[in-house]
């Protein structure tokens, strides 16, 4: 699914790009068989960056898409996007 015209995660990109960055980064680590808990480190701040980037674009998600729709009074529409808010909550649980 595309995303909508006007939405945009320019900001998001440039933080994917650091996170592509640090995982490189990580694998020469691993290659250079750094200490294992600076490995882990650098993990667990890829993980909680992906995380924030994770959340910036659910929470753009619903401020634009399914706001949209929602006020749209298109019903199949709104239960398409119930669906999809749906589905993000069982994905969030896992």
């Amino acid at each position: 699914m595309n995303m909508k015209k006007g939405t945009s995660h320019t900001d998001q990109l440039k933080r994917l790009n650091r996170v592509e960055g640090q995982v490189r980064g990580i694998s020469k680590m691993v290659e250079e068989k750094r200490y294992c808990l600076d490995i882990v480190h650098q993990i667990k701040a890829v993980k909680a960056a992906l995380s924030s980037i994770e959340s910036k674009i659910v929470e753009d998600h619903l401020d634009h898409c399914v706001h949209e729709v929602m006020t749209s009074r298109n019903k199949a529409a709104t239960e398409e996007k119930l669906k999809e808010i749906k589905e993000l909550l069982k994905w969030s649980k896992k």
